[in-house]
């Protein structure tokens, strides 16, 4: 054998053991990601897929035992599915004020978030004195309240009878507001449960943001609302919009706030969900308000995934390439 068609047989053999060191790294990974992709599967994927199933008036397999003791519940004929279950409820004028009672309060509680999360972090960013440390010290004491704790704290402040009135009864102030029970309650209270998180984020990305830009947009003369839109903004949209989209969905899937602060009717989903399941016994029509919240949940994540795929991408993309 020549030289020339030894080394050509080498070459043609090489691959493999590389194309085998591919695969083990290959089974590896999976073998490493299983385990926490079994456990959403099996305790998150499959009660969801039943919980659909249910609304579809499907009651058999894992949702027997529950369709045997609910009341006012719609079944399937001939294993054929049903949308009068969904029909029920989504012209319902109950869960129809709910549902926008829920949009409305998370909407607003979001963007009233946002907007005092970002002042406090450009206050953080740009002052370093007494008042700024205890700034940043105060505003993430709520994340180590437990919910039922703030909830009655606000309650208690903001009652018709609670501290606020008081005071402003003892002061000659009769018609002061009170937000007890109402929508701007669980507002009030659900900006204050999540300030702190949407304060970390946003102070985080402000950290990140060179020094060196932001003095060459003032040394040609841009003003403090040029620089926040063209250079401050522009480079911490990542963290902001990881902290609206956490925020938003916390919001949608609160319970203890607005059961204890909310209103009696008009309440957002939670704890309408839970009367629902509870109370009057129609867990079917519950857990389509349910998936009516996760769509809501799912529309409010896309940004987040937006936002990583293109952080993704921009790290992945190597200087100079396009």
């Amino acid at each position: 054998m020549t030289l020339s068609g030894a080394r050509a047989g080498e070459s043609a053999r090489a691959p493999r053991p590389v194309a085998r060191r591919g695969l083990g790294r290959a089974l590896t990974g999976a073998a490493l990601s299983a385990p926490p992709v079994l456990v959403i599967l099996l305790f998150v994927g499959l009660p969801m897929v039943a919980a659909v199933l249910y609304t579809l008036g499907l009651t058999g397999g894992l949702n027997s035992t529950i369709a045997a003791i609910a009341q006012h519940q719609h079944v399937s004929r001939n294993g054929a599915p049903t949308l009068a279950a969904w029909h029920e409820v989504l012209t319902d004028p109950q869960f129809l004020a709910s549902l926008w009672a829920t949009v409305y309060v998370t909407v607003l509680s979001t963007a009233i978030t946002i907007a005092l999360a970002w002042f406090l972090a450009l206050y953080l960013r740009f002052h370093d004195n007494w008042v700024s440390r205890a700034v940043s010290a105060l505003s993430v004491v709520p994340m180590f309240i437990p919910a039922v704790i703030g909830a009655y704290a606000v309650l208690t402040f903001w009652a018709p009878n609670g501290f606020f009135r008081t005071m402003a009864t003892q002061l000659g102030w009769s018609h002061a507001p009170t937000f007890g029970y109402t929508l701007g309650g669980v507002i009030i209270g659900s900006v204050w449960s999540n300030l702190p998180f949407a304060v970390l984020m946003i102070v985080s990305g402000l950290q990140g943001v060179p020094a060196g830009l932001i003095d060459a947009a003032r040394d040609v003369d841009a003003g403090p609302v040029r620089r926040f839109w063209t250079v401050l903004l522009p480079l911490t949209s990542v963290p902001t919009i990881i902290a609206t989209t956490f925020t938003a969905i916390g919001i949608l899937g609160s319970f203890t706030l607005p059961y204890i602060v909310g209103p009696t009717g008009g309440n957002i989903l939670g704890p309408v969900m839970s009367n629902s399941y509870t109370a009057f016994n129609t867990p079917q029509q519950a857990q389509v308000m349910a998936v009516v919240v996760f769509v809501l949940a799912a529309l409010a994540g896309i940004p987040y995934v937006w936002a990583n795929f293109r952080s993704g991408r921009n790290t992945a993309t190597p200087r100079g390439g396009r």
